[in-house]
């Protein structure tokens, strides 16, 4: 029992992840609506058609699970105030990007037929098939939180000062563009739904990690931080 109200007051930070929940139950409420003609906006795109169909990507595709899982559990540990930013980056993109499948359903009709493809990745990419719907896609959140991880990770000063610092950032920067890449290789995203997520992440990181010309003066800092939850 003292292990676990220790663990509750040396991490009581983890309450954020309480949305988690929230955003799941959302989008599955979002994923179980009927597919009928004309319910849905389709996505795509003349440069979609050009990009080829390839099985291998669905290794980064799922490594995108593990870079967001380690990347909250690193700096949980290490750094409130970059654990907050962190989530108060992703659960702002991910809260809108489930405001816009509400109001604006969306999906693609980019997937092709997997016969003939006889490998273990093909399996995997037909799995994924199966588990995710091609509908709510728009803007990417794949996309969207490889680039929020990214940011974090390469403006981490734990990160900066490791011995090894710079090659993190440099394997953090090549995983989160494969991830990108998987989305559209495995026509499980439009161009459409990467270039909504890079929009939104631009925008998000200029309220999340503002520049101090951006917000003037001490007082204004210190209501950032009240706001964020930072201080």
């Amino acid at each position: 029992m003292k292990v676990i109200k220790n663990f509750l007051k040396k991490y009581q930070h983890l309450w954020i992840l309480s949305y988690c929940p929230v955003y799941l139950a959302w989008f599955h409420s979002l994923e179980m609506q009927p597919v009928t003609k004309g319910s849905f906006h389709i996505l795509h795109t003349a440069f979609d058609d050009i990009i080829p169909f390839c099985e291998y990507f669905i290794i980064p595709y799922f490594l995108w699970f593990a870079y967001v899982f380690f990347a909250a559990v690193f700096f949980a540990r290490k750094n409130k105030d970059d654990f907050f930013r962190l989530c108060a980056f992703l659960f702002s993109g991910m809260t809108i990007s489930l405001l816009i499948c509400s109001i604006f359903p969306n999906g693609t009709d980019l997937r092709p037929v997997l016969t003939g493809r006889n490998n273990i990745f093909a399996t995997a990419v037909s799995f994924l098939y199966q588990i995710d719907t091609c509908t709510n896609v728009f803007p990417s959140i794949h996309v969207y939180n490889s680039i929020g991880v990214h940011i974090a990770i390469s403006k981490s000063r734990d990160i900066k000062n490791r011995k090894h610092g710079s090659e993190i950032r440099l394997y953090s920067l090549l995983l989160a563009i494969l991830i990108c890449m998987s989305t559209v290789f495995l026509k499980q995203h439009s161009i459409l739904d990467v270039c909504g997520a890079i929009i939104m992440a631009y925008v998000m990181h200029e309220i999340v990690y503002p520049t101090p010309a951006s917000y003037g003066n001490r007082q204004s800092e210190r209501m950032r931080k009240k706001f964020w939850l930072y201080g």
